[in-house]
């Protein structure tokens, strides 16, 4: 790697000398180092953390692969496979919190649908049971006639009743005055 610095140009190569216990413990207080200036989460999914530790990865693989190269070539496809992996991961994630977010959208649709729906049939309901208040008073009112009409029907008829018993009373008393002793 090349970068300048007060006006200096600093060019960076790989060393080909083997790791030692020294290089791995300041390996390590550098990846600490980098996480807290980077303020990387320290639990769930950070994507600083993730991938300063790769970067750390990819050193540890380069100092492995400095002593033995087929060593060095097997953390290779084991970092390979765990990156496509995270990806496979990545994108079920996505596509998965998507689907949420859809079956959310929908059942929040559905649930404004079932309450348009409900004031609907409530305002039905109001209007069926207004409905059945008048037909009530309706009936009401022509069993109310209907009986006032019989009430005077059966009193007409009373009347009748008593009118030609009196006519035939007086018939008979008529006939027994014009006819005696029959």
């Amino acid at each position: 790697r090349e970068w300048e610095e007060e006006n200096r140009r600093w060019v960076q190569e790989v060393s080909s000398a083997p790791s030692t216990r020294l290089d791995v413990v300041h390996l390590q207080e550098q990846l600490d180092l980098r996480l807290q200036q980077r303020q990387a989460r320290e639990t769930g999914i950070c994507p600083v953390r993730r991938e300063l530790y790769a970067q750390c990865f990819d050193e540890l693989i380069r100092e492995t692969a400095i002593n033995c190269a087929e060593r060095g070539l097997l953390l290779l496809r084991v970092r390979d496979e765990i990156q496509m992996t995270m990806a496979a991961y990545q994108t079920l994630y996505e596509s998965s919190v998507a689907f949420g977010m859809r079956k959310a959208l929908q059942a929040e649709q559905g649930k404004a649908d079932m309450e348009k729906r409900i004031a609907e049939l409530e305002e039905e309901k109001r209007e069926l049971e207004r409905r059945v208040s008048e037909e009530k008073a309706k009936g009401e009112a022509i069993e109310k006639r209907e009986s006032e009409k019989q009430q005077i029907e059966e009193k007409k008829h009373t009347e009748e009743v008593q009118f030609l018993k009196r006519v035939n009373q007086q018939l008979r008393v008529s006939k027994k005055k014009v006819i005696p002793n029959s």
